[in-house]
């Protein structure tokens, strides 16, 4: 799910700056998102990698969940803090490996309609994050709230295994990350909370935001299917 930081640093206060965040931190999203390609086509040629993946869910979060922490404890600290995001994106890209390869086997095609369809959303919503005037700092309790939400409903669906559910909780997933992409959007280039050398804290969001829009949509498309 996604993160939100708050780092207490200098404001960016001129266009270079302004300039130079976004192009360090969209530089980080896109290198990630190959990153975790490369890490889904490795566990592709490990079978036995994905069934432990698939098998031991809570002991692979562990180890998704480490490299990213120490990314966030070292995030100004060039180049370490870029290679612990790197790490942190592959071992994401072994994580959802198993759901990917079972939603290619259930709904052929899927993962390509997907991830278009999550760029082309990404493209649109980004542009809107950073051209709009707007000030929308009022919907981060929005979201935030929102996202408990969804989590609840999501352990309880676990219970109730209901496929209709799965269906409206990925709608809403899909709606929620696609207002905290703007959201975060806006933040670290508006809202003042970033500096430049902040791209880590700013690129580990807008990932998690585009990564859980792409697992939202797929198992939209997939018909409710989601681990």
């Amino acid at each position: 799910m996604g993160f939100s930081y708050a780092p207490a640093t200098t404001q960016v206060r001129t266009g270079v700056e302004r300039a130079t965040l976004a192009r360090r931190t969209y530089g980080l999203v896109f290198l990630s998102v190959l990153v975790t390609m490369g890490g889904v086509a490795f566990a592709g040629t490990q079978p036995g990698l994905q069934q432990a993946v698939w098998a031991h869910p809570f002991l692979s979060f562990i180890a998704v969940i480490a490299p990213l922490f120490l990314a966030q404890m070292n995030a100004r600290s060039f180049p370490r803090n870029v290679i612990l995001t790197l790490l942190f994106t592959f071992v994401e890209g072994v994580y959802i490996s198993p759901f990917l390869y079972l939603m290619q086997q259930q709904a052929p095609g899927a993962v390509g309609q997907a991830g278009i369809l999550t760029f082309s959303a990404f493209g649109a919503l980004s542009l809107y994050g950073l051209t709009s005037r707007r000030d929308f700092s009022a919907w981060g309790s929005f979201l935030t709230v929102g996202l408990f939400v969804l989590i609840a409903g999501m352990l309880i669906n676990m219970f109730v295994a209901s496929v209709g559910a799965y269906l409206w909780l990925s709608a809403v997933g899909v709606l929620i990350f696609s207002g905290l992409l703007v959201f975060d959007t806006w933040r670290f280039m508006r809202s003042g909370q970033f500096g430049q050398d902040d791209y880590v804290f700013a690129a580990v969001q807008i990932y998690l935001d585009l990564l859980n829009m792409f697992m939202f949509i797929l198992s939209l498309l997939g018909g409710g299917r989601r681990r």
